[in-house]
């Protein structure tokens, strides 16, 4: 499982000229999964997301978590991140989970992602999306669950 967070002053995303989904301050999450994600993938990266400190202090230094910053989170489902581009000028999309089974992940994450007492808008899977934002900083981080450890309570 992979996923970018932008920290965004404001995010929306726009399927067929409707606004889905609309935050203020917080993060735009653009999640992909591919082949062997698990529910132990999201519980990972869920903990990381609640947890990781992206927002400034009184002190202007990134030192405060989305619980603590009153920020909502915008999740978009995004393929394209398992994209392959070694070979040619067009990706291979092999490694991108494929529908039926990505979707379910992807509601799950979501899912979990409230259980967690975060405020959560979605985009619309598998739709063509637009989605508008304002980077803040700018500060976009990249978490991928294969890098990360899965040991309990070790973030």
């Amino acid at each position: 499982m992979r996923v970018i967070i932008q920290r965004v002053s404001e995010a929306s995303v726009t399927v067929d000229n409707k606004i889905v989904g609309q935050i203020d301050k917080g993060f735009v999450l653009l999640v992909g999964f591919t082949h062997g994600d698990t529910i132990e993938d999201l519980n990972y990266i869920v903990k990381k997301i609640k947890f990781i400190r992206l927002f400034d202090d009184e002190n202007g230094i990134m030192n405060v978590d989305i619980n603590n910053s009153g920020g909502s989170i915008l999740s978009i489902s995004q393929f394209t991140l398992h994209a392959n581009t070694s070979k040619g000028r067009r990706p291979s999309y092999d490694m991108a989970m494929k529908y039926d089974e990505s979707k379910a992940l992807y509601e799950k994450f979501n899912e979990l992602l409230r259980s967690e007492g975060l405020k959560v808008q979605e985009g619309v899977f598998g739709a063509d999306m637009k989605v508008s934002l304002i980077n803040d900083g700018p500060v976009t981080i990249i978490i991928d669950s294969k890098e990360g450890c899965y040991e309990k309570n070790k973030l």
